[in-house]
């Protein structure tokens, strides 16, 4: 037994304690070496198993085995090493109480004043692709987060540390203050240990939902801070941007910003609408956002056409936008941006001389995407509301053609097919009552938002800024009237599709049948509030 423990057995208050003894046993062994050296070099004894206490021996490390602590092998291919009451009896005692202590003299317990435990890496596993479910499983750690909480449950007189980056400030504490740690400290220790092993245990309950198709009883998520933003949607609100632990993807994942202020919390929102769209799409595309609504969406033979087919959609609107392109942008689509205001420009690259001259606008964020990978299509949408959270199945996929049905005595040609399905697919973006009025595969038009679907009929047709004679029109939901198309149709629009539903669809079949349009019903809308 070391002095430290001698004068701990005596009983002591919290705030008190020196570090006598770690226990350090990690997955993620960045910087231990170092850590246990410096433990060590204070007269700390180190406790360690299986492979971190041969990482620790070959770096010239002393280490006593977890066997010789509690007098029990580690068995099971190491399945059980740490769970025994003497290490839970040494991490849990509190000091204080007479009986505790009288129980640890009378038991042999040797106390363990600092766990530095790292989990098993389940969350890297389990999204590996291919990986089979046996060693998803034999990743979840049973022994490491036990000992975590019991260190993190009893702070007042043990500290718990989960992250290599707190290995400097430890060491740094322990040589300042003659191995003591405050308590505020092993209360921050605690608070980290905590959500450590809520995200670890959140992973894998994730894993285990994710192989039912059906909403579980009880929804387990968890997020991670990626960075602090200057405020909220307004200025007297505080933001933050957190990613979903788990998530194969994110709105900023494998993302670098090359240039331009710091990203805002309106950034992201309008950003997420933009890529949500973008990826509709394999030719090249370009999408405009403003305040989560697109207000210019084109495909074109290069990025420089859709961009400049996008912003004649509506210039006024496009004004402090949020650009997201397909394509990598090179110095002639860098000269048409910056002759606009624009607030993100997003793109999978950009040549050395566009970046030359994107620099000329200084507070124009430039994010460069270099992922690769897909969201999970199977992922729920998640909404929140007080005190709440609605859940629902993402609205990713649209119907094929074939799926859908041509209602009217007219049908759409080949070119006007192509043109529907353009605009059915910028229509699923747009904020609902949703109207998109497309023409030559770039949108002329768009209302959105409005409480009455007449209403976005007439603010899209007011948006063109061009002949609508031959341009198409989608609506997200069913028209219950057929006013709106009648609008439609005296604007020049050659063809609709729509969901169909309505109680007066022969209303406004017999109205488009009357104009010689065409009209098309999909089975099937696309509301987004």
């Amino acid at each position: 037994m070391s002095s430290t423990e001698a004068d701990n057995l005596t009983g002591t208050a919290p705030g008190e304690v020196r570090i006598g003894r770690a226990l350090l046993s990690v997955s993620d062994k960045t910087g231990i070496a170092e850590f246990a050296r410096g433990l060590a070099d204070l007269g700390i004894e180190i406790v360690s198993t299986g492979g971190t206490a041969g990482a620790l021996e070959d770096a010239g490390v002393k280490v006593r085995t977890i066997t010789d602590l509690t007098g029990f092998p580690e068995i099971m291919d190491g399945r059980v090493k740490t769970l025994h009451p003497k290490l839970y009896a040494g991490l849990l005692a509190v000091r204080s109480e007479p009986s505790h202590m009288q129980a640890a003299e009378q038991h042999e317990i040797e106390f363990v004043d600092l766990v530095c435990v790292n989990l098993y890496p389940f969350e890297r596993t389990a999204s590996m692709r291919g990986v089979a479910e046996h060693d998803v499983i034999e990743n979840i750690d049973i022994g490491g987060p036990t000992m975590i909480r019991a260190a993190a449950k009893n702070f007042a007189y043990a500290a718990p540390v989960v992250s290599p980056e707190s290995y400097d400030a430890v060491l740094a504490e322990l040589r300042e203050s003659d191995r003591r740690l405050s308590l505020q400290t092993r209360e921050s220790l605690a608070s980290e240990a905590f959500a450590y092993t809520a995200r670890y245990d959140t992973a894998i309950s994730r894993w285990f939902q994710e192989k039912d198709v059906g909403f579980p009883p009880l929804l387990v998520r968890a997020f991670e801070k990626v960075l602090d933003l200057s405020y909220g949607e307004n200025p007297h609100q505080r933001g933050a941007y957190y990613a979903q632990v788990g998530a194969r993807t994110h709105v900023l994942s494998m993302v670098s910003q090359l240039g331009g202020k710091e990203l805002s919390f309106n950034n992201l929102l309008d950003l997420d609408s933009a890529r949500l769209l973008l990826s509709e799409f394999m030719i090249p595309e370009c999408v405009i956002v403003k305040h989560n609504n697109p207000c210019g969406v084109a495909v074109g033979t290069t990025a420089l056409e859709a961009y400049e087919r996008a912003f004649a959609c509506d210039p006024m609107s496009a004004f402090g936008g949020v650009i997201c392109l397909n394509r990598r942008v090179d110095r002639a689509l860098a000269e048409a941006v910056v002759e606009q205001f624009v607030e993100v420009l997003f793109a999978p690259g950009y040549d050395d001389d566009a970046l030359e001259v994107l620099s000329t606008k200084p507070n124009m964020r430039i994010l460069d995407d270099r992922e690769r990978r897909t969201p999970n299509m199977t992922d729920p949408g998640l909404r929140q509301v007080v005190g709440g959270m609605l859940v629902e199945d993402r609205d990713y996929d649209l119907q094929e053609r074939s799926d859908m049905q041509v209602v009217s005595e007219r049908r759409p040609t080949e070119a006007e097919w192509s043109e529907l399905g353009f605009a059915w697919k910028v229509c699923k973006h747009v904020r609902s009552n949703a109207i998109v009025l497309s023409k030559d595969n770039a949108t002329v038009g768009i209302g959105a938002g409005q409480m009455s679907r007449v209403d976005s009929v007439r603010l899209a047709i007011e948006k063109a800024r061009s002949s609508l004679e031959g341009a198409v029109m989608a609506s997200d939901a069913y028209f219950p009237f057929p006013d709106a198309p009648q609008l439609a149709i005296e604007a020049g629009i050659t063809s609709i599709i729509q969901p169909g539903g309505s109680m007066r669809d022969p209303l406004v079949v017999e109205a488009i049948d009357k104009a010689g349009l065409a009209m098309v019903f999909t089975g099937r809308r696309h509301f987004r509030h």
